[in-house]
C-alpha cells in the first residue's frame, strides 16, 4: 500500500469529515462529547471557515480500493487527514503566533499502518517551508516525541490555565523560536472547546443527517 499525501481540495470536503467523524467515533470520546458523537468532523467544518490554515490541510490517499465497509457511503480513497490552526502565545511582552495542529483522523480499518505518521511528517515538513515558526499542541505524550516533540515546559510555556504537563508538547520550526515565549500562556482557537460549541456541533450533525437523506433544500 503506497500513500499519498496532497493539500486537501474542495472535493475532498465532504469525505474528509467523513473519515474524521469515523476516526473519532470510538466510546470514549462519545461519551466524553455527551451528544452521541464526536465534535471533530465539525471542527475540521468550521476550521475551514476560521483559525484553519487551507495550505496545512492535508490528506491522505491509498493506491487501492478501500477495505469494504471501512466507510459507509464513500468510494474515495483518502483514508486520513491532517489540520493545522493559528494559535498563539500571550507573554508579559506581547504575543508570539505559533502552529497548533488537530484533528488528526484516519479511518479505524487504516490505523497503525503509517498513515498518521505521513501526515504528521508532511505537515511538519510544509509548515517548515511556509516559514512557521513553532508548533504547540495537545496530544499522546508517548506517541508524538518520535517526531521531535517536546514537553512545552523545555520553553517554560503553560496552557491558558497556567499548567504544564507531558501531554502539552511543542516543537521548534525555526531554531531559537519560542526562548521569547517564556513564561507565556498558550491560546487555541475555541473551535476546540467542547463545551462553548455542544450546541452547534448538535445543529450541523442534524443538518448533516437531513443532507445525507437526499431532501435536503438551500
Amino acid at each position: 500500500m503506497n500513500i499519498h499525501v496532497r493539500r486537501e481540495q474542495e472535493q475532498d470536503h465532504h469525505i474528509v469529515e467523513a473519515v474524521t467523524r469515523a476516526a473519532f467515533s470510538y466510546p470514549e470520546r462519545i461519551e466524553r462529547g455527551g451528544i452521541g458523537c464526536p465534535y471533530e468532523h465539525w471542527m475540521v467544518h468550521e476550521l475551514r471557515r476560521r483559525d484553519g490554515i487551507p495550505d496545512l490541510s492535508l490528506v491522505a490517499e491509498i493506491d487501492e480500493p478501500l477495505t469494504q465497509g471501512s466507510q459507509s457511503g464513500c468510494d474515495d480513497r483518502i483514508v486520513g487527514h491532517i489540520i493545522c490552526s493559528k494559535a498563539e502565545v500571550r507573554t508579559a511582552n506581547g504575543v508570539i503566533p505559533v502552529l497548533n495542529f488537530g484533528p488528526l483522523s484516519v479511518l479505524p480499518a487504516y490505523q497503525r499502518k503509517g498513515i498518521g505518521k505521513a501526515l504528521i511528517n508532511n505537515m511538519i515538513h510544509k509548515a517548515t517551508e511556509l516559514g512557521y515558526g513553532a508548533i504547540l499542541f495537545f496530544g499522546r505524550p508517548e506517541y508524538y516525541p518520535q517526531f521531535g516533540f517536546k514537553e512545552a515546559s523545555t520553553w517554560q510555556i503553560t496552557d491558558s490555565n497556567g499548567y504544564a504537563y507531558p501531554a502539552f508538547m511543542g516543537m521548534e520550526l525555526i531554531p531559537g523560536y519560542l526562548p521569547c515565549a517564556k513564561g507565556g500562556k498558550y491560546y487555541e482557537s475555541d473551535i476546540y472547546d467542547d463545551e462553548l460549541n455542544r450546541d452547534k456541533v448538535l445543529a450541523f450533525e442534524a443538518d448533516q443527517a437531513v443532507r445525507d437523506s437526499g431532501i435536503w433544500t438551500e
